[in-house]
């Protein structure tokens, strides 16, 4: 029996199955199988929960970091043979994931990441979001929640496409991208990645996102992964940075108290 996943439509069905198959070629992590496609409408294996066992999650850290270490031909580009942008977010509400290829990490961070999400027009999505408030300086001209976040980022865009954090990460990995803990399933024979953004990026990226809200069994996930893929040195202050492209999406989405988290990690590499 399978499960049937809806689409926004059928370039964004095409998009995850892109992203299953390119994260399934690497050999490591175990990737939820496809069943069929048709237009907007993706058939999945189903998968039955179970409790993650330390042996599960450090199983899932080293098969996490040979996924990761398949690569990618540069930073910022989608699964092989993949043309024009991706999609991310939910399903019902899905924003472009603009892809191009970069040299540098942090270029390619700083201008396809966090740069759209900041752009002037964007405002949060969901209305109960989006609640406008008056300029501070009392002339009564409503501005979105987001709006003061584009200035403040700016220092932080510039340390990256200057270059600061590219030492960090020698080659491109292969990275799931929305790696968040609701998208990892654990079952009986250990953990499978579902609803992939997949592109060449940061490693400490993925790892970011497990943290960013939870994802059980962690620091025994991460030690296993270390042992097989040392990181770069000082990658424990790094992870908001890693997680601000994220924490950007949750607050264009949503709004609330991720803008205040965009607005502490911002303030934090500025």
């Amino acid at each position: 029996m399978s499960f049937v996943k809806h689409a926004s439509s059928p370039r964004a069905a095409q998009w995850e199955a892109a992203g299953l198959d390119w994260l399934r070629a690497a050999g490591g992590a175990t990737v939820v199988e496809i069943v069929a496609i048709e237009q907007e409408t993706l058939a999945l294996q189903r998968l039955r929960s179970a409790s993650p066992t330390p042996a599960a999650a450090e199983a899932f850290g080293r098969a996490l970091a040979a996924t990761h270490a398949a690569g990618a031909s540069a930073y910022g580009v989608g699964p092989d043979g993949w043309d024009g942008d991706g999609f991310q977010g939910p399903a019902d509400d899905m924003l472009p994931l603009p892809l191009r290829p970069y040299e540098s990490w942090g270029a390619m961070y700083a201008d396809l990441r966090l740069a759209p999400l900041l752009e002037p027009r964007v405002e949060c999505r969901r209305s109960e979001a989006g609640e406008a408030y008056r300029d501070q300086r009392g002339d009564g001209v409503r501005v979105s929640r987001l709006a003061p976040l584009a200035e403040l980022a700016e220092p932080v865009l510039r340390r990256l496409r200057d270059g600061e954090f590219d030492g960090s990460c020698p080659a491109p990995a292969r990275l799931h991208g929305d790696l968040w803990s609701g998208n990892v399933m654990w079952t009986a024979d250990g953990a499978v990645l579902i609803d992939p953004a997949a592109h060449g990026g940061h490693p400490e990226s993925d790892l970011a996102a497990l943290a960013l809200f939870g994802a059980p069994q962690l620091e025994r996930l991460l030690a296993s992964y270390l042992e097989a893929a040392p990181l770069a040195d000082g990658w424990r202050d790094r992870v908001p940075l890693m997680q601000l492209h994220l924490v950007l999406l949750h607050a264009v989405l949503f709004g609330g108290g991720y803008v205040d988290h965009a607005r502490a990690i911002l303030r934090r590499y500025a």
